[in-house]
């Protein structure tokens, strides 16, 4: 497993376990140089969001040694955390919804939607 394949899936793991909502993997290979995955996740509120972008930098740097970037991260509304080899967007559900960024990335191959699957109490 690649050192890229490894971080999608502990940071995949990391937002399903931390209630992330809707948990999208994306492969860039043969659609953009800037990464290897892009996951996408909704949380549930601006504070939610943050959170989850805090937490993903914390393990970025516990395990990697390195810092996550951020952009949007003050507002809550739309952060992307730069990680290198996966960007993960997190968004408030309605904002994900208004500017529908699966819609541009997706592919017909990509039909499967390899988020974690957390048990519904």
């Amino acid at each position: 497993m690649s050192p890229a394949d490894s971080l999608k899936d502990a940071l995949v793991t990391l937002l399903d376990d931390n209630k992330a909502e809707d948990i999208l993997v994306i492969p860039l290979a043969g659609k953009s140089a800037l990464a290897d995955y892009m996951i996408i996740a909704s949380g549930r509120s601006a504070r939610h969001v943050s959170a989850l972008a805090d937490m993903i930098g914390q393990y970025t740097a516990k395990e990697n040694g390195k810092k996550a970037r951020y952009e949007g991260k003050a507002n809550g509304d739309w952060v992307l955390a730069d990680t290198g080899d996966v960007i993960v967007h997190l968004f408030r559900p309605e904002v994900r919804s208004f500017y529908n960024i699966e819609k541009i990335w997706l592919t017909p191959e990509d039909t499967e939607k390899p988020a974690a699957k957390r048990k519904k109490a």
